[in-house]
């Protein structure tokens, strides 16, 4: 028999395979323990949510909270985290001027963010080019929930390039511990030549950056990270792809019985190069590039077909004069997003006709077993925390400023009009947003660590 619920929340319970319709979820001690319809639990407190939707908290898998230094961090970060039902941060493991590449940079990062996060946050390690794999062991001790590299070389140490050979043998380290691998999928010859075409040509406009990477760098980056994995047995994930022959690559893999994965950043499934880089410029500047509305459909083709892992934000604030410089190759690539993560995700999946449950499996459930933390993170699940955004049918048109949740004011989403809107965010249970204010101090977050094969000293 069920004990006394601390609090029960009734609504459209939105499970990884169907909704509940006049549903609750029930919650003793930050944990989910009863989920169903009809009459509910007793519990101390029942807020009844009538019609809007509870969804699982999102776990946003591409987080970058401190690339420019002394802009962001993780209070702002976990903010708009908190404000867009996002419950846990996976944050990257390139801040700046410190690449976190060892136990010892990976454990302060983890001291750093439990006193300024208001959500929970899992982080990504690294390897440096010259040490190869030799620190993997210590960072998966210390906790890291996957591994993070770049075939292209965007800088020397904050961001540098990992030549096959070494990911190689950082792949066969990392897969004895049943962790997987994400990778920045760009060739860094093909980029640096194409780049170098475009500025001989003197193309400065909003087609410079699309131009100086073609399709062509994705693919060819994609097979070399795929090709490794399926050799030494680890987990190979493409951390963002924005054409659709990546997905068709990555199915592809599957189907041969290699352990692939790939992740669709919101906007390369809400934004295209016609409508959005021609008139928002560098605020539209991403890597890999935002490419044309036809390939925007290629990407919801394939959601709908079950061949994209994970939607994610590829989250950063760079401040507004490191975007607006006329030459579009000048600006600093990327873009902030966790506060409309969940809000564009469900736009796209209306306008579509999809069902939510897609987002509670995009979101949710396939980003927690990707970084295995499903042991307590990823559903609307008995065991699981209580990580619980309330979604209302409510359109408005957003507007960055203006909620007070960013650390910058801008936002290629800018004047979009979006159908739902979080109005209740809950961590372990613990309500942290309600009706556009963020509740949650800094220090509110826990750390979570992944599941991961037993570990042997050599």
């Amino acid at each position: 028999m069920l004990a006394e619920c601390e609090l029960v929340l009734t609504g459209k319970v939105v499970l990884t395979d169907r909704v509940i319709e006049d549903g609750y979820v029930a919650l003793i001690g930050g944990r989910i323990v009863a989920i169903g319809s009809g009459d509910v639990p007793k519990a101390k407190q029942t807020i009844n949510y009538k019609n809007d939707y509870i969804l699982p908290g999102a776990i946003d898998a591409q987080v970058h909270s401190r690339s420019q230094k002394d802009q962001e961090g993780f209070a702002w970060s976990t903010r708009s985290a908190a404000a867009g039902g996002v419950t846990t941060i996976v944050d990257m493991p390139y801040d700046d001027g410190d690449l976190i590449c060892n136990a010892e940079r990976l454990s302060l990062k983890a001291e750093e963010a439990k006193r300024e996060c208001r959500v929970d946050f899992a982080l990504y390690g690294t390897c440096h080019p010259e040490e190869g794999a030799a620190k993997v062991q210590e960072m998966v001790e210390a906790g890291a929930c996957s591994f993070k590299f770049s075939t292209f070389g965007t800088h020397p140490e904050r961001f540098p390039r990992i030549p096959p050979h070494t990911m190689y043998e950082c792949f066969a380290e990392i897969a004895k511990f049943g962790l997987a691998a994400g990778v920045h999928n760009e060739n860094h010859e093909m980029v640096t030549h194409m780049s170098g075409q475009i500025q001989a040509q003197g193309i400065t406009d909003y087609t410079a950056h699309g131009l100086s990477r073609p399709a062509i760098t994705e693919t060819l980056a994609m097979a070399e990270i795929y090709e490794i994995g399926a050799v030494t047995g680890c987990s190979a994930h493409v951390v963002h792809c924005s054409v659709g022959r990546g997905y068709d690559m990555c199915a592809a893999y599957r189907q041969q019985g290699f352990d692939t994965t790939i992740e669709a950043c919101v906007h390369y499934l809400t934004l295209n190069e016609e409508d959005h880089v021609a008139k928002l410029g560098g605020k539209a500047k991403i890597n890999p590039p935002i490419r044309p509305k036809a390939e925007v459909e290629k990407l919801w083709a394939h959601l709908a077909a079950g061949n994209v892992t994970l939607v994610s934000t590829d989250h950063v604030s760079w401040s507004e004069n490191r975007k607006t410089d006329p030459n579009m190759l000048k600006n600093s690539s990327g873009v902030p997003g966790l506060e409309v993560l969940y809000g564009l995700l469900l736009k796209g999946l209306h306008e579509r006709g999809l069902p939510f449950t897609w987002a509670a499996r995009l979101l949710a459930k396939n980003p927690a077993e990707h970084f295995r933390l499903s042991h307590r993170k990823g559903a609307i699940e008995i065991g699981k925390d209580a990580d619980i955004v309330v979604m209302r049918h409510a359109p408005y048109r957003y507007k960055a400023g203006e909620s007070g949740h960013n650390v910058v004011d801008w936002s290629p989403y800018e004047g979009m009009e979006l159908p739902y809107r979080p109005v209740a965010t809950y961590v372990r249970g613990e309500l942290v947003f309600k009706d556009g204010d963020v509740i949650a101090e800094p220090g509110n977050g826990d750390y979570i660590t992944p599941l991961t094969a037993k570990i042997e000293k050599a």
